[in-house]
């Protein structure tokens, strides 16, 4: 498995804003994942977080989200907690494009062309404190330090895709592969989670874990390791 940190990392960023608190208040909640890992939220006149001091405590919940078939599944729950600041502007673009990815709203053109003006909207992001998380049946707790020190997974863009190709078009050759696999008829069967130790199948309600013999070093690594379970016998 991913080291907890780097798990951790590479949920938050395939993740969603899904709610926002200022001070212990709700607020509006529009927003994406920088290349740090700190969240980045598109803030509009009027709404708590515009006017407030930069130092405001603020805390962010993400979601990771998995599509099978029809239903969508909650992966990963994270709650970013730290202090909002002022993206600064040479930055700004940069963090219009990671809420653009989750939320394109036509205020971010605003929050560019008219930076730094008192009535415009504002592109705030949290000063990362600590990261409360939520993942399967993992639980816990990281400090700043631990969550920005660690990266994504280099392979979770090669995985996703391959991941949502597998769940589309390869089914039934996966359903065979886990069976074999565990030697008994398996019931419905989902690739849930890929990276370059793994992969993780959700069977029925339960995930099961199937780690490659040795590390993925490439994307044509993973996709040549995912084909062994895929044809295993």
């Amino acid at each position: 498995m991913l080291p907890i940190p780097e798990r951790v990392r590479t949920l938050a960023a395939t993740a969603s804003v899904a709610k926002l608190s200022v001070d212990g208040a709700p607020s509006p909640a529009r927003g994406g994942v920088d290349g740090r890992g700190r969240p980045v939220l598109l803030v509009l006149p009027g709404e708590p977080l515009h006017g407030v001091r930069e130092d405001a405590v603020a805390a962010v919940n993400l979601t990771a989200m998995r599509q099978l078939g029809d239903v969508t599944h909650p992966r990963g729950l994270l709650e970013v907690q730290g202090w909002a600041e002022a993206v600064p502007e040479r930055e700004a673009r940069a963090a219009a494009v990671a809420v653009a990815a989750h939320s394109a709203d036509e205020s971010l053109f605003e929050a560019l062309e008219r930076f730094g003006e008192r009535d415009a909207p504002r592109l705030l992001r949290l000063d990362v404190g600590q990261v409360v998380y939520l993942t399967g049946q993992e639980s816990g707790l990281l400090d700043a330090d631990d969550y920005l020190g660690a990266s994504p997974d280099p392979l979770t863009e090669t995985a996703e895709r391959v991941l949502a190709h597998v769940n589309a078009a390869h089914r039934a050759q996966l359903t065979a592969g886990v069976s074999r696999q565990l030697g008994e008829a398996a019931g419905e069967v989902w690739l849930w989670e890929l990276d370059r130790f793994g992969a993780t199948v959700r069977v029925d309600e339960s995930l099961v874990r199937f780690p490659w013999p040795v590390p993925a070093k490439s994307g044509r690594c993973l996709e040549t390791a995912l084909r062994g379970l895929l044809c295993s016998c």
